[in-house]
């Protein structure tokens, strides 16, 4: 019987054995963590705090991977950085590294020699080198200014082989890296949003009210004079569900939106005999064309509306409603 074949016959309870206990191998690794976190690790924050460059992230395989996502997380809290590739660093990419960065490399054996090699061109810069190593008594890890230890007592892989509790140890002591360091600078979620602007975070930081609004031909307008019937008409062609009633002038006299039609319907009015400006709602709830898209969508929430007329000194700009939010991403 082939290993394939084997695998078909295995019971539903041992693959979630395997399961429960790779997760709680991988557990125990990271709360081990904690109990080792002292001096070593302030001293770390404190180099990468006084950096006035950038914090370099390498290592290679497994560990590499496990650097590209630290060295992401970094730069989009508040720590400048960037991952080089240990193997590229030797072939030209070592021109990254300057006297005013830090690298922080990973090496579970601490003795990779592409790392290793980094070593005496790190000590000619004066570049600070932290270390994220399983072997504390490694090359990389006394030649490091300051060394982390994630040491692991066993991977989850049952043949104690693959990377899997050493680079989730890793991860997790990255991730305690880069928040000690977002807590020490004060970063606050509108920095995060600096530097996620296609995020829906972004899009509720920084997109404003102008930038999703239907406006010119697309916006629903109609005068105070015509029909019942006529307004209904410009409801229908522009889809907004509502229309803003307005002067010759375009300021705003008021809105009539789906709501107050089927009111109306129940009273079974005259829609060719009743004008406009006898069915408006006169305060209707308005937003300025520079507040935040959220700010509109919290609006709508709050006073459980669909649609908002945008003005600015009493003068109609143009209107969008809770689709266009949901476009835009902000909701």
């Amino acid at each position: 019987m082939t290993a394939a074949t084997a695998a078909r016959f295995v019971e539903d309870a041992t693959l979630l054995n395997a399961a429960r206990r790779a997760l709680a191998i991988e557990a125990r690794a990271v709360e081990s963590l904690g109990a080792r976190l002292g001096p070593e690790f302030v001293a770390a924050c404190r180099l990468c705090l006084a950096c006035a460059g950038r914090v370099i992230v390498t290592g290679i395989g497994k560990s590499g991977h496990v650097g590209r996502k630290i060295a992401a997380t970094l730069a989009s809290t508040g720590t400048p950085g960037f991952f080089l590739h240990a193997a590229e660093a030797s072939h030209g990419d070592l021109g990254m590294i300057t006297a005013n960065d830090v690298v922080l490399a990973l090496s579970n054996s601490g003795e990779s020699p592409e790392l290793v090699f980094l070593l005496p061109h790190l000590k000619r810069l004066a570049t600070p080198l932290i270390t994220l190593t399983g072997n504390p008594a490694s090359t990389l890890a006394r030649n490091a200014t300051v060394s982390l230890d994630v040491t692991v007592p066993e991977e989850a892989c049952p043949l104690n082989l693959a990377p899997t509790a050493s680079t989730t140890a890793m991860l997790a002591m990255g991730d305690a890296l880069a928040v000690t360091l977002l807590e020490a600078r004060g970063f606050t979620a509108t920095d995060f949003a600096r530097s996620h602007p296609g995020g829906s975070l972004g899009r509720r930081m920084f997109l404003r009210v102008e930038d999703i609004m239907r406006r010119g031909a697309d916006l629903p307008r109609t005068a105070p004079t015509a029909t019942l019937a006529q307004g209904l008409l410009e409801m229908s062609r522009k889809g907004l569900g509502m229309t803003v009633i307005v002067d010759p002038a375009d300021t705003v006299l008021g809105v009539f939106t789906d709501g107050d039609l089927r009111r109306l319907l129940d009273r079974q009015v005259d829609i060719h005999a009743l004008r406009m400006q006898e069915v408006m709602t006169v305060k209707c709830r308005t937003i300025g064309p520079h507040e935040l898209a959220a700010a509109g969508a919290h609006l709508m929430d709050q006073h459980r509306i669909t649609v908002l007329p945008v003005v600015a000194d009493g003068h109609l700009l143009g209107a969008f409603n809770v689709h266009d939010l949901l476009r835009a991403g902000v909701m």
